[in-house]
């Protein structure tokens, strides 16, 4: 059947992270299909779950029988990175018979931070998929850059390099896909955009868009380190972003994948999509 044999009798689908960018999406769209949809958070969602409180794991689980999982932080202990693992068994042995994790580029190599956590269910025995997307598109505008795309200076230590921004909507629509349909069970999707964007050249045409004046200056990486603790980072958090910014900048990042078109059979939204869409609605007003 086309809709993973009803979906089991249309129990419910867990949407972890549902008030963040991705989760709120997917939440969205399986609540506008008609499917039986409860979003987990810390705080917000229609239940608490908290990764950190594994006593609030069995209550969000109840009569679930798919899940998407989203780790929060790339930063951490060893014992950290285990909690989607452990989330991962429990979620198993309580009777979900398929996970969608949103993981992330070379999530797949040892060391890692969401090695772990993708093994872990791959390893599952449930349905699986995993989804690694690139760089979301709105960083610019509900994420960590919106400050300074509104204060027309986007500084950050990313020099001349360029990524395929993936548009957030694009990652919701294929995990709605593989939450829902057979032929997606197994699958890893790399996503990006159709094409590597650059920094300066994304500030252009966010300026063009709204009429704002917005630069892109490369800033030294410890210098941008130094401003994330000082914004409320932990210097771990400031250290991993600072060096995920810095590989972009030498050249890593730019390669472009064709998970969104074989996942949905369609190319990705383009940045530009993204850019005049948001602008329109407003978000950088």
């Amino acid at each position: 059947m086309g809709r993973w044999d009803c979906l089991y009798g249309m129990k419910t689908i867990l949407v972890l992270g549902g008030t963040g960018k991705t989760g709120s999406r997917v939440a969205r769209r399986l609540g506008a299909a008609g499917l039986p949809v409860r979003t987990a958070s810390r705080t917000g969602g229609d239940c608490r779950l908290d990764l950190d409180d594994p006593a609030s794991w069995a209550p969000a689980l109840a009569g679930v029988t798919a899940a998407y999982l989203v780790e929060p932080s790339l930063a951490g202990s060893t014992d950290h990175q285990a909690r989607i693992p452990r989330l991962v068994a429990e979620a198993v042995a309580a009777g979900v018979r398929r996970l969608v994790l949103l993981s992330a580029p070379r999530a797949g190599e040892d060391g890692h931070p969401l090695y772990a956590a993708e093994q872990a269910v791959r390893g599952c025995g449930a349905d699986w998929t995993v989804l690694r997307p690139q760089w979301f598109a709105q960083n610019f505008s509900e994420g960590p850059w919106r400050h300074g795309i509104l204060g027309g200076t986007l500084a950050l230590p990313t020099g001349d390099g360029r990524t395929p921004f993936v548009d957030a909507e694009d990652i919701a629509e294929v995990a709605v896909a593989a939450l829902t349909e057979e032929r997606h069970s197994g699958c890893v999707y790399d996503l990006t955009g159709p094409r590597a964007v650059g920094f300066g050249e994304a500030a252009d045409l966010i300026a063009e868009a709204t009429g704002r004046t917005i630069r892109h200056v490369d800033v030294e990486p410890e210098v941008f380190i130094e401003r994330q603790v000082a914004a409320g980072a932990s210097p771990d958090v400031a250290r991993l972003l600072t060096e995920l910014l810095v590989a972009l900048r030498n050249g890593s990042g730019a390669a472009l994948s064709d998970g969104v078109e074989r996942a949905l059979g369609r190319p990705p939204r383009t940045f530009e999509t993204f850019v005049t869409g948001t602008a329109a609605a407003g978000h950088w007003n």
